[in-house]
């Protein structure tokens, strides 16, 4: 069973993001995905030799638009994610470049495994990080 992050992390997501996976033919994953995978985030002017690939991990919702907690529960190609900044010394670069309407990518090391954009801000504007 998946820990919420909010309760692991003691604190809101950053941003939301509405999410297109890639099938296996476009270069996505063979196996099924499960909450909880570390995907990295790179914004949409990432080049094929480009390593500014962010800790910035989903957190998969449902329909519901509830997190998906239970393990068997599938997640679904399109949907919707709340985004963990993990690395708080780059929080102000992120202020800086994330807004409703910004475009990206979740990825795994250099591969792109899925497009995502941003629909809602939530804590990502508070200066500090309370623990």
């Amino acid at each position: 069973m998946h820990e919420p992050y909010d309760k692991r992390l003691g604190r809101q997501c950053d941003f939301k993001v509405k999410y297109r996976l890639y099938k296996p033919e476009e270069g996505g994953r063979k196996t099924v995905l499960y909450q909880g995978i570390r995907y990295d985030f790179a914004y949409s002017d990432f080049g094929t030799n480009d390593f500014n690939v962010y800790m910035i991990w989903p957190e998969f919702e449902n329909e519901n638009e509830q997190v998906v907690i239970e393990d068997f529960e599938i997640i679904k190609e399109t949907g919707t994610a709340r985004m963990w900044i993990i690395n708080d010394d780059i929080r102000n670069f992120h202020k800086d470049r994330i807004e409703i309407g910004t475009k990206g990518f979740m990825m795994e090391g250099n591969r792109k495994m899925g497009e995502c954009e941003v629909t809602d801000i939530v804590g990502l504007q508070i200066s500090k990080v309370e623990k």
